[in-house]
C-alpha cells in the first residue's frame, strides 16, 4: 500500500500537481482556512475586535485580486470573551470543525499557552498572537511565530528608563494573576533588580474589577514610584484617573504592549497624561507622515469610519506579514512549506514601524523596545532600544 501511495504522488508531482497532496488541515485547491479564538467582547475586546476587522479588510482585499496562488483566504473567528472555558470549546471548534491551517492572533497569554498541545499535534502555526509573553515563541517551536517583543523585556526597559530619568528608586505592579500579569510582576522584580533598585509590593485583581481606590491607597502608602501594570484597557484608564482623583500625581505608571492603545490616551480630561508604556511598536499618529502610513489608514476610515486604533494597527500588521508567507509557501501548501516561508521573511513593516526579520531557530519577527508616553493627549516614542 505505501508503494502505490509513493508512486502515485510521485506520479502527480511530475504533472506538477504537488499543491493537491496536502489535502490536510485547512487547505484545499481553492481555499486556505484560518482561525482566531479572540476576544470580541471582553476586557481586551478594544484589541480585539478591531484587529479582526482590519484582517479582513486586508484578506479581502487580496481574495479580491486572486487570493494567493489561486487560494482564497478564509478567516473564522469565534469570540471567547477573556474566559478560558469559551476559549476551550473555541479551540476544539477552530481545530476540528472548522479544520484551521493557522490559528491566527490568538488573544491572550493564557488562551495561548492552553491551546499549544491540541495545535501542535495537527501541525498548526500559532502566529502573530496577540500576547507579548516570551513564551509565545521561546523556547524555539516549529509551530509558534511571535511579531514582536516580549512582557518581561518591555517591563524591565520601562523600568531602567524611569529610574535613570526621574530618580525614582521603588518598584510596585498592578495585575491580574494569570500567565500575561504573573510575566508583567516579573518584568517589575527584574528591572528593579538590574538597575540596583527596590521593588516594594504588588496587588492583585479580578479581570471585572472596577474599584481600585484600596489598592491604590495601599501602594501609595507603601511608597511606590514606579506601578507596572497588567490589567485591561478600561481598567488601566480607570487606574489612571483614580490616582489623580486620590491626588497622587507624582506616580509613574508604566505598561507594557497590552496598554499601548489609543484609547488610552485620548480619554478626555487629561486623566491619562504622563502614562509610560514599553511596547514592540510605536503609534500611528507619529508616523502619518509616510505615505504607506496614511495610505492605510485613509483605506481604514473609508471603511470603518474612525482612525485606526492599536488593535487595528495589530491586526494590520499581522496579515500583511501572514500574506507575505503564504506567498513565499508557493503553491505547494503544507506545515513545513510554510514553516519555511516565515524563516525566510525579512521586510520593513511600515505599518508597525518594525523591520521584520525570521530566520531557522528564530521565530520572533522584532525585538524593538519602545518607550512611549502620552504627552497633549498623544503617544509620544522617546527612546527605542
Amino acid at each position: 500500500m505505501k508503494l502505490i501511495k509513493g508512486t502515485i504522488s510521485g506520479f502527480l508531482v511530475s504533472l506538477g500537481f504537488s499543491g493537491i497532496l496536502y489535502a490536510g488541515q485547512g487547505v484545499s485547491d481553492t481555499e486556505i482556512v484560518i482561525g482566531s479564538n479572540q476576544d470580541m467582547s471582553g476586557p481586551f475586546a478594544a484589541f480585539g475586535a478591531p484587529a479582526m476587522g482590519a484582517s479582513k479588510q486586508y484578506f479581502d482585499k487580496v481574495n479580491a485580486a486572486g487570493g494567493i496562488h489561486g487560494r482564497t483566504i478564509k478567516l473564522v473567528v469565534e469570540d471567547m470573551s477573556y474566559q478560558m472555558p469559551k476559549a476551550q470549546q473555541n479551540l476544539n471548534k477552530l481545530v476540528n470543525a472548522d479544520k484551521i491551517f493557522i490559528m491566527y492572533q490568538q488573544m491572550g497569554t493564557p488562551f495561548n499557552l492552553a491551546s499549544f498541545d491540541l495545535l501542535e499535534s495537527k501541525e498548526i502555526a500559532n502566529f502573530a498572537p496577540l500576547s507579548g509573553s516570551a513564551r509565545m515563541a521561546t523556547p524555539y517551536n516549529d509551530y509558534r511565530y511571535a511579531s514582536t517583543s516580549d512582557y518581561t523585556a518591555e517591563i524591565m526597559a520601562g523600568v531602567d528608563y524611569i529610574s535613570k530619568e526621574t530618580g525614582a528608586s521603588k518598584v510596585c505592579s498592578m495585575y491580574l494573576p494569570t500567565d500575561f500579569g504573573k510575566d508583567i510582576m516579573t518584568g517589575a522584580k527584574e528591572g528593579a533588580a538590574s538597575v540596583g533598585i527596590t521593588y516594594v509590593t504588588e496587588t492583585t485583581h479580578k479581570p471585572d474589577e472596577e474599584d481600585f481606590v484600596g489598592a491604590l491607597s495601599k501602594l501609595k502608602g507603601e511608597g511606590c514610584e514606579i506601578i507596572a501594570l497588567a490589567l485591561g484597557v478600561r481598567q488601566a484608564i480607570t487606574v489612571l484617573a483614580t490616582a489623580k482623583k486620590l491626588g497622587w500625581m507624582d506616580a509613574k505608571f508604566l505598561g507594557a504592549s497590552a496598554s499601548m492603545h489609543t484609547a488610552v490616551a485620548k480619554v478626555p480630561g487629561g486623566l491619562t497624561e504622563g502614562f509610560y508604556v514599553a511596547s514592540g511598536w510605536s503609534d500611528l499618529i507619529a508616523r502619518m507622515d509616510d505615505p504607506k502610513v496614511a495610505a492605510w489608514v485613509a483605506e481604514y476610515q473609508k471603511e470603518f469610519g474612525d482612525f485606526p486604533s492599536t488593535g487595528a494597527l495589530l491586526g494590520r500588521s499581522a496579515a500583511e506579514m501572514l500574506v507575505k508567507a503564504l506567498e513565499a509557501a508557493g503553491r505547494d501548501l503544507n506545515p513545513q512549506s510554510f514553516q519555511k516561508a516565515v524563516e525566510s521573511l525579512d521586510y520593513y513593516d511600515h505599518i508597525s514601524g518594525n523591520q521584520m526579520t525570521f530566520g531557522p531557530n528564530d521565530h520572533i519577527g522584532s525585538n524593538d523596545l519602545i518607550i512611549s508616553q502620552i504627552i497633549e493627549g498623544n503617544w509620544k516614542e522617546l527612546v527605542r532600544k
